[in-house]
């Protein structure tokens, strides 16, 4: 508090409601009763509002681990694409469609999966997760919905039947990869604003992410061990692609619509003016530039007097005025800074090198992913007894890859260096960088960078791809696991540790915008990786490879060289990212150089 004089009111400053020389028993019994009675308000006054304080501070809490068990249940159904395997192979052998056709469905829900995230993210950051969750359960209901009856009409007439047309079913899948996009980013979006300034803010993202791997397992699950296809025999047929469809499109439509009031974003405002105040202290921003912004968009209107007095009427005019402009002020703060994050984001060299590594390590897996089917169908001879199918492996790189999410997170948090707050907004005349000399710094005896990790699981990713090119696996389709939980465990450490990298080293206050750039890069690499399978695998199929093993019959492949090539420059591709991220952290004006602990 302050007194008429500007300096902090003391003991002497206190005028008592009685005077200084009168007795505490004091002859009027009901000056007493009104001393006692003011004493008492004022401490019922203090207790109140430390009650209410806490109550808050309670239901913030409430609403941030509400908010996350929540996402994680997004994050639970989001990556039902990732179970395209399990019946990729049956539009071939039921639909008819070539393999490359196929593929093509599968790109264009690549393309319309990442692609559009930057607008999303854009649209989590500006307007809150809860609209795109929203959002996405609408589109994940009509693209699966649509999918379902394309499949039930059988064949298309470009294929000799009757059925709805090809694209019809691509048409579809735009709108299952847009919803993929939607419920992912409106649940990682969430957990990092709500927990990725704390201490464990590497497992508050690989725990969404790692459900959203975990998806592709359970949802397969479900479709391979209840809504099957009962076979003549009364056997277990393959999963009955419509009722599939059909439980998808409901299942996540519900959850995309729950999350519209279940995802919020606790403490954004404190956020938005911390880092607005950190900026202004680095000596990125003059001091006057947002303010004097803000003071010039501001005016007083006019009305006509009605049954209000003059003073009465601008009094509060003036009072509606100030509130507009508090209101207009924070919206356009908040626009600001992330604008101003955006431009600095992809204005770094260091982005573009994360980006393009990552563009070569994800096409190579999403391709894998994508076509477990087909691939396991060229390692055995024509007409044999499968000896798996792809629902098991669809959950062995959907295990492998939540397990790897989840240890690359948790043991990121414990042994990567501490991360400075706010040391992405350092720049060269920051207070805080010439004063950190003079500060001590929390360091560890012990720390591995997230980069390392990067590119340890990366290598690994590489393994799988090497073991599957040799021809290892080929008539051993038992040996088909140790490929897929090799390239699982390797694509699902390099999704979790990419965006926690983002948020460490560019911020968590425009994540969503930041993040959505960089999850674009997945779009092309899927879509190159895919055509180039999709062309190898059809030369083969075509005849074109000398020796090869071939079913006259059908418009299958058999044999080694069906994929070989394709999964040699996958290796390769995967190399070149490594020392990419490597040039990005060590390299000149790398991020060790510029002194971001990441």
């Amino acid at each position: 508090m302050r007194n008429n004089n500007g300096h902090g009111i003391d003991k002497l400053d206190y005028h008592s409601p009685r005077p200084l020389l009168q007795s505490d028993n004091d002859s009027n019994p009901s000056r007493r009763s009104q001393n006692t009675s003011s004493d008492g308000s004022f401490f019922e006054q203090v207790a109140e509002g430390l009650m209410e304080r806490d109550r808050a501070r309670i239901q913030r809490e409430a609403v941030r681990w509400l908010s996350f068990i929540w996402a994680l249940v997004n994050c639970l159904c989001a990556g039902s694409i990732t179970a395209y395997s399990l019946y990729g192979h049956l539009f071939q052998s039921q639909l008819h469609y070539t393999q490359v056709q196929v593929n093509i469905v599968s790109i264009t829900a690549e393309l319309a999966m990442y692609l559009p995230v930057p607008a999303f993210g854009y649209l989590c950051d500006r307007v809150g997760p809860a609209t795109p969750s929203a959002l996405s359960g609408v589109l994940f209901g009509l693209g699966y919905l649509l999918a379902a009856f394309a499949y039930r009409s059988g064949p298309p007439p470009s294929a000799g039947g009757h059925g709805w047309p090809f694209g019809v079913m691509v048409l579809s899948f735009v709108a299952i990869g847009m919803g993929t996009s939607c419920m992912y980013l409106s649940a990682v979006t969430t957990c990092a604003k709500n927990f990725g300034r704390g201490k464990w803010k590497g497992i508050a993202l690989a725990a969404p992410i790692a459900a959203f791997g975990l998806s592709g397992f359970w949802q397969s699950q479900v479709g391979s061990r209840l809504l099957y296809v009962v076979n003549p025999d009364r056997t277990r047929g393959d999963v009955n692609v419509y009722k599939f469809f059909l439980f998808l499109g409901i299942t996540l439509c519900v959850v995309g619509l729950i999350g519209f009031f279940a995802l919020q974003i606790v403490n954004e405002e404190e956020m938005i003016d911390e880092a607005v105040e950190e900026l202004e202290r680095s000596g990125l921003l003059a001091h006057d530039e947002f303010f004097t912004q803000a003071a010039s968009a501001h005016g007083y209107g006019t009305m006509e007097p009605r049954d209000l007095s003059d003073s009465t009427f601008d009094f509060l005019q003036s009072e509606a005025e100030r509130l507009k402009a508090q209101a207009e002020e924070e919206a356009r703060k908040k626009t600001w800074l992330l604008n101003e994050e955006t431009k600095r984001y992809v204005s770094d060299p260091t982005m573009w090198w994360l980006a393009t590594g990552f563009f070569l390590v994800t096409g190579p897996g999403e391709a894998f992913i994508n076509n477990l089917g087909t691939i396991i169908g060229t390692l055995s001879p024509p007409h044999t007894q499968a000896t798996t199918s792809p629902a098991t492996h669809v959950s062995i790189v959907a295990i492998t890859s939540t397990i790897a999410r989840l240890v690359t997170g948790t043991l990121s948090d414990i042994l990567a260096p501490v991360a400075v707050i706010h040391q992405h907004r350092r720049g060269p005349e920051s207070v805080a960088n010439s004063t950190s000399s003079l500060l001590p710094h929390v360091t560890k005896k012990f720390s591995v960078s997230r980069i390392t990790f990067l590119l340890a699981f990366a290598f690994i990713l590489s393994l799988g791809q090497l073991l599957l090119a040799s021809g290892w696996v080929q008539n051993h389709t038992s040996r088909f696991a140790a490929v897929s939980a090799l390239i699982g465990a390797g694509y699902g450490a390099v999704f979790s540790l990419t965006p926690i990298v983002v948020s460490v080293v560019w911020g968590v206050e425009n994540f969503g915008t930041n993040w959505g750039i960089l999850a674009m890069t997945p779009a092309a690499g899927a879509t190159v990786w895919s055509a180039i399978y999709a062309t190898v695998y059809q030369r083969g199929a075509d005849g074109g490879e000398p020796g090869l093993q071939r079913d006259t019959d059908d418009v299958l492949c058999y044999g080694k060289g069906c994929y070989a090539t394709t999964f040699w420059a996958m290796a390769a591709s995967v190399w070149v990212a490594m020392g990419l991220w490597l040039w990005a952290w060590r390299g000149p004006g790398g991020w060790k150089k510029r002194g971001v602990a990441v």
